[in-house]
Formats: C-alpha cells, sequence, structure tokens
C-alpha cells in the first residue's frame, strides 16, 4: 500500500467524523494488512502505541491539565487580572489588554490554550461586555489570546515536539517566553486600534478600575501575590535547575491546591475529586491520540515518507526562504484540520529534517511549528479555542471567527518575525 493512499483513507476517516484517534489507529495497521511482507504489523502497531506512552516527561501533561482546572476552580485567573486592571485598565483598550496579558499569564499555568480560553474567558467576557465591549469581539479576543496558552511556557505542545524531536523541552520553554511576549503586543497593538476605532464607554470603565483602586497598590497586591506567584514558581524550578518539566507541573498541582483551599479558600476538599475526576476525562482522549499518533508516525518512518518528502521538497525547493514559506503554508493548512498533539507527533520526524537541512536551529523549528498550530486553534473547522469560546456565549463559531481575522492576521505577521528571525526564539538561549 502507497504513501497516498495512506493519507487519503486518513483524511476520508476525518471527513466521515471518525476519532481522530481510531483514524490513525486504522491507517497504522492497513499496510501490514495489505503487505504481509511489511515490517509494521498488528503486533509492532500495539507495541508502537504501548511505547510512545511510557514517557516520564508525558506525565507533565495531565499534571498541568490538573493544574489549570484547579486554578481556575480556585479563582486565580480574576486574582491575576485585577492586578493588570489596576495599572492598565484606564487607558485606551486598558481592559482588553488586561485580558490578553492575563491570558499571557495564565498560560504560564495551565500549557493549554483550550484552558486558559476557558478559564480567562468565563471570568473577562462578562465583564468586558458590562463594561460595553461589544459581545463578539470581546468573545474574539479571549479566543485567539488563548493560543498564547501554548507558547507561553509550560507548553503541552513544546512537551510533545520535545518527545517527538528527542530536544530539550526546557530549552523550548525558555524559546518560547520572546516570541509568545511578542505575539501579545501585536494583539494589544490591534486592541489600542479597535477601541479607539470603536469608541468606549469610559464612564463604565473608570468605575471599575475606581473600586480596584479605592483598594489601593498594596491591597490588590496582597491579594494576587499568590496568584501572580504561581508561573515564577513553576517557571523558576524549571530554569533554576531544581525540577525538570515533569516535576514542576507536579509541584504546580500541589501549589495550586494549596493556594486555593488555604489562602484564598475558595474551593474545599470535596471539590477536589469532581476535578480529579474531569481531569481524567480530558487527559484520556489525548492520550489515546498520542499513542495512535505515535504508531502512525513510525509506520510512516517505515514506508521512508519522511525522506520521500524531505528529499522532493529539498529537490523542488531550492531556496531556504522558500522551503520555509512551503513548510508554514503547510503546517497553517494542517492546523486547520488536525489537532496538535497528532500533528506534532506526525509532522515533526517529516519536516524536522528538512528544517536542519538548510541549518535551522531545531529549537527554532519547534517554536516555529508550536505558533503554525496555535494559529490552527483559531481557524475553522477545527478551531479548538472557538468551540470553548463559542459554548461560553452562544455565538456562532464562524461570526467569531470572521471578528478574529484582524487579531489571526497578527499572529501571522508574528509567524513570519519568528520563521525568519531566529533571534525572537533563541536569543535567552545564548543566540542563534
Amino acid at each position: 500500500m502507497s504513501a497516498l493512499a495512506v493519507f487519503i483513507i486518513f483524511f476520508l476517516c476525518l471527513g466521515i467524523a471518525i476519532p481522530i484517534s481510531i483514524g490513525l489507529g486504522i491507517v497504522s495497521v492497513l499496510p501490514g494488512a495489505f503487505d504481509p511482507s511489511f515490517t509494521a504489523s498488528g503486533t509492532f502497531v500495539i507495541r508502537s502505541m504501548l511505547g510512545g506512552i511510557d514517557s516520564f516527561p508525558l506525565l507533565a501533561v495531565p499534571m498541568f491539565v490538573l493544574s489549570g482546572m484547579i486554578m481556575a476552580k480556585g479563582g486565580i485567573s480574576k486574582k491575576i487580572f485585577d492586578v493588570f486592571v489596576f495599572f492598565i485598565g484606564k487607558f485606551t483598550a486598558g481592559m482588553p489588554c488586561a485580558v490578553i496579558v492575563t491570558c499571557l499569564f495564565y498560560g504560564a499555568i495551565s500549557g493549554s490554550g483550550p484552558a486558559t480560553v476557558a478559564a480567562v474567558g468565563s471570568m473577562t467576557i462578562p465583564i468586558l461586555i458590562k463594561l460595553g465591549y461589544d459581545k463578539v469581539f470581546a468573545t474574539s479576543i479571549v479566543a485567539v489570546a488563548g493560543g498564547l496558552g501554548v507558547i507561553i511556557p509550560p507548553s503541552i505542545p513544546f512537551i510533545m515536539f520535545g518527545m517527538a524531536s528527542g530536544e530539550s523541552v526546557s530549552n523550548l520553554f525558555i524559546a518560547g517566553i520572546v516570541p509568545g511576549i511578542l505575539i501579545g503586543l501585536l494583539l494589544m497593538a490591534y486592541a489600542v486600534f479597535y477601541c479607539r476605532t470603536h469608541g468606549e464607554d469610559k464612564e463604565k470603565i473608570r468605575k471599575e478600575v475606581d473600586e480596584l483602586h479605592e483598594k489601593g497598590f498594596f491591597g490588590v497586591f496582597k491579594d494576587s501575590f499568590f496568584a501572580i506567584l504561581s508561573p515564577v514558581i513553576i517557571l523558576g524550578c524549571i530554569y533554576a535547575g531544581i525540577a525538570s518539566p515533569t516535576e514542576a507541573a507536579v509541584i504546580s498541582v500541589f501549589y495550586s491546591i494549596i493556594v486555593s483551599m488555604f489562602v484564598y479558600r475558595s474551593m474545599k476538599v470535596k471539590d477536589l475529586w469532581p476535578m480529579l475526576v474531569e481531569g481524567v476525562k480530558t487527559y484520556a482522549p489525548i492520550l489515546f491520540i498520542l499513542a495512535a499518533s505515535t504508531a502512525f508516525s513510525r509506520v510512516l518512518t517505515l514506508m521512508q515518507v519522511p525522506q520521500t518528502i524531505s528529499e522532493w521538497i529539498l529537490g523542488n525547493f531550492h531556496n531556504g526562504i522558500v522551503i520555509l514559506i512551503v513548510i508554514n503554508i503547510f503546517l497553517l493548512f494542517v492546523g486547520m484540520v488536525m489537532d496538535t498533539t497528532p500533528a506534532i507527533l506526525i509532522l515533526t520526524p517529516i519536516l524536522l529534517p528538512i528544517a536542519t537541512a538548510i541549518g535551522m536551529n531545531p529549537i527554532h523549528f519547534g517554536v516555529m511549528m508550536v505558533v503554525n498550530l496555535a494559529i490552527g486553534f483559531v481557524t475553522p473547522p477545527i478551531g479548538v479555542n472557538l468551540f470553548v469560546a463559542s459554548s461560553l456565549t452562544d455565538i456562532p463559531i464562524m461570526q467569531i471567527a470572521r471578528k478574529a481575522m484582524p487579531l489571526i492576521l497578527c499572529f501571522l505577521v508574528a509567524l513570519v518575525l519568528i520563521t525568519f528571525i531566529p533571534q525572537i526564539s533563541l536569543i535567552l538561549l545564548g543566540g542563534a
């Protein structure tokens, strides 16, 4: 069976709404079923699936998912939001910018785009609507800014890329900091432009900000101290070498429990069990997708698909800039139709050799890949962030997507800069 036939069957499975984990499992066993001499038998596929999930770094994923849930329940996102409203709330687009920065900080807790949208959006969208902002604009800005959750470390897609490529997860985390800040600044620039064009209800905003100012700086700081401290502790442990990303994820779970239960008293012991159950429900599908993706990527390797695609691209495109443009366009398309985890696990072995062949640093490529797929969070038909945001406000997905187009354009501008200026990703690692 040819590789082309395998991919056609895979996309047919997606088209008829077969769950992606099952679809990946089907196409993984087909080559061996049609050709008994092919190395990847059914037994090989099963062993590959089990081997794919037998990974220490992978343990960080459910821990960060659970930590994000606990902090959302504990009201951590609201505490972070209040700090930024205190400082920038009265400026033009101060409230939307505070939402974007809150997404940036919450992303450093949850490591997940959809989790960031759910936690920050459920709290900030009603506030923005109350202050007179357009409901669709408020929803779209949270949906797009939530994409920062997979770029700002810790990032679940970076963990997946580290697994697929063998690169240091800690270095990937460090490399994601400056690109994440860059994207956040571009989103804030558009928010300022939008608010200057469409106007704001300054009176309502002033009243909201004044309520915080009545507490005073020290009052707000004291109330939000432990919330702001959470990403500092998590990332500080990783970068100081105190803990691995997986160990830091476990620390974040215990920290979130202690802060939520004993500092803010916003959660009780009885609330833990439902969140543990919800965490398992969230992670179980990811685990099946991960196992099936690993098996499929190994089958593709045995079929020499990475080598074939690499030779074709390098044989037909001789300019490094053109090759990077082709890879970006391809990843943007993939992000529209495929979830992040299988996309990274399947495509990294295919695309990384091409990138390294033209002299690209693997860490830089990882950042570029994750930014591409982060854009996929807010582009139909998959657009997970759009679905989460839509569930919060009952606004149709396509309506949110249309309103989000200028924000997506900001993401694309950042992608171009990140692709062709390696220092943006590598500066904190000592250069290019």
